[in-house]
């Protein structure tokens, strides 16, 4: 039976996904979601944002902290597999604005971790001999 484009395209994007270490919990989802307050893109508010890969699957990325933002629906869809800053450009949007939080905001993320691990010892990485 032949699968539709859809479907085909589909079950290539699950097994790329399948393939990397994806590490996103859902407690980093949402401090994700809280610190960009919206669309990391356009900043529309959005009741169910969508996790968006800054550098796309398809392209070697991978849904981590460092690499997610919320995005919303037209956003995400949009965007599709294209590198952001191109894609920034071509929709006109702020592309150093979003850089410079998107920096901001994974530095905090990163420090607030890293504080927590501190604060958990069972959080900590074994020490090294």
């Amino acid at each position: 039976m032949a699968r539709s484009r859809k479907a085909r395209l589909g079950a290539r994007r699950r097994k790329r996904v399948a393939a990397v270490v994806n590490d996103l919990t859902d407690e980093q989802w949402s401090a994700l979601r809280e610190a960009w307050g919206g669309c990391a893109y356009c900043g529309a508010v959005d009741d169910l944002p969508q996790r968006d890969c800054v550098l796309p699957i398809s392209r070697g990325g991978r849904y981590t902290v460092d690499n997610v933002v919320p995005a919303c629906r037209s956003c995400n869809s949009s965007k599709c597999n294209d590198e952001v800053t191109g894609w920034l450009r071509r929709k006109r949007l702020d592309e150093q604005a979003f850089l410079r939080r998107y920096v901001d905001i994974r530095a905090v993320l990163v420090a607030a971790e890293s504080a927590a691990a501190v604060s958990d010892p069972a959080m900590s990485p074994p020490p090294v001999e």
